[in-house]
C-alpha cells in the first residue's frame, strides 16, 4: 500500500478509532450572520443559496433521519461501522447555545457516531458557545471547522466574507486554549490572489494551534455572486495545472501533524458551472500525488516552525 505524502483524514481517523470512520453530512437548518443581516446580506462570493449544504432540512428532514439515512448510505458503500457527524450546512454554531446542544446530541444519540465536526464562522462563536463544545469534546470527538478562505483582509473584503483576519486569529485561540481541535476552511484561486498569498495563507496557518485544514478549490456555483462576474468575464478559474501546483505548494509549508481534511470541494453537478475538470475528483487528487513525487516532497518540506 501506498501512502500519501500527507496527512490525511482517512489515515488519522484510522489511527485514532482502529477502523474506518465515515462524515455524515447534516443540515441543521440553520443560517449565516452574513446572510440574515447582522453582518452583512446575500453570503459570501461563492456561496449558493443553501450555503454549501444538502437542503435536507428544508425537505423536512431532521437530523436523526438524516443521520439514520447517512449510516445506511455509508456503511453499504464503505463498511464503515463508526461516523462523524459534520454539521456543515451554512453556521453551525449561530444560534441560541440550548438549540445548539439539543442538535449536538441528537445526532450523538446514535451509538455508532463517535464524534461531531462543526462548520462554523469566527465570528460566530462565543464563551457559551466555545464552552459546549469543549463540554462534549470531553466524551467525544469535536472537530471545529472554521471558515478562513484567506489570510489576506482584502480578499476577506472582496469575496464579502464579513469578518477579518483578526476576527479569525482569536477565534482559533479562544478554541485552543478549550482543547479543540481546529480545521480551518481555505479556498484556492479566490479573486485577486496568486501563488504567493496563498502561500502566505499557508504560513499565516503554520503559526496557530491548529490541528487540521481543509482546502477547497474555488468553484462557480450558479445563483452565486461568482457566477455573475464569471459569466460577465470578469473572474478566470485557475486551471488544473495550477490548482495542483498551488495544493503542494500550500501543504509544503504546513507542519507535518496537521491533517488534511479535503483537497478539493464536492460540487452539486445540477447547480455547477465551472471549471469541469474538478469534477474528476479522483484524477486530480492523482494528480497532486504525482506532483509530490515529481518535486520529491511532501507535507512541511518547506515549514519552518
Amino acid at each position: 500500500m501506498s501512502f500519501p505524502p500527507y496527512l490525511d483524514l482517512n489515515t488519522y481517523l484510522r489511527r485514532r478509532f482502529g477502523q474506518r470512520v465515515q462524515k455524515i453530512t447534516l443540515d441543521a437548518g440553520l443560517t449565516c450572520p452574513n446572510r440574515d443581516g447582522r453582518v452583512g446580506v446575500g453570503g459570501c462570493l461563492y456561496c449558493n443559496p443553501r450555503g454549501s449544504g444538502t437542503g435536507a432540512w428544508a425537505r423536512g428532514r431532521s437530523i436523526s433521519r438524516q443521520v439514520e439515512e447517512g449510516i445506511h448510505r455509508l456503511s453499504r458503500r464503505y463498511g464503515a461501522k463508526k461516523f462523524i457527524a459534520y454539521f456543515q450546512s451554512f453556521s453551525n454554531t449561530y444560534a441560541p447555545r440550548e438549540h445548539l446542544r439539543a442538535l449536538y446530541q441528537e445526532a450523538l444519540a446514535f451509538p455508532q457516531v463517535v464524534g461531531l465536526s462543526v462548520g462554523t464562522r469566527p465570528d460566530c462563536l462565543g464563551d457559551e458557545i466555545l464552552d459546549l463544545l469543549a463540554d462534549i469534546n470531553r466524551e467525544r470527538l469535536v472537530w471545529l471547522e472554521l471558515g478562513l478562505q484567506s489570510a489576506h483582509d482584502a480578499t476577506l473584503a472582496r469575496i464579502n466574507r464579513g469578518h477579518d483576519v483578526a476576527c479569525f486569529t482569536q477565534a482559533v485561540e479562544q478554541a485552543a486554549a478549550r482543547g479543540l481541535e481546529v480545521a480551518p476552511h481555505v479556498i484556492l484561486g479566490l479573486p485577486g490572489e496568486g501563488p504567493e498569498e496563498m502561500a502566505a495563507t499557508a504560513a499565516y496557518l503554520s503559526a496557530l494551534p491548529i490541528q487540521g485544514v481543509k482546502i477547497h478549490l474555488l468553484y462557480v456555483i450558479q445563483g452565486s455572486a461568482l457566477a455573475r462576474l464569471f459569466q460577465a468575464g470578469q473572474y478566470q478559474c485557475l486551471t488544473e495545472a495550477e490548482f495542483v501546483g498551488r495544493v503542494a505548494d500550500f501543504i509544503e509549508l504546513l507542519p507535518p501533524r496537521v491533517v488534511i481534511h479535503r483537497l478539493t470541494g464536492d460540487p452539486h453537478p445540477e447547480e455547477f458551472l465551472a471549471p469541469h475538470w474538478c469534477l474528476d475528483k479522483s484524477r486530480v487528487l492523482k494528480l497532486i500525488r504525482e506532483e509530490f513525487a515529481r518535486r520529491g516532497s511532501r507535507q512541511g518540506s518547506r515549514f519552518e516552525g
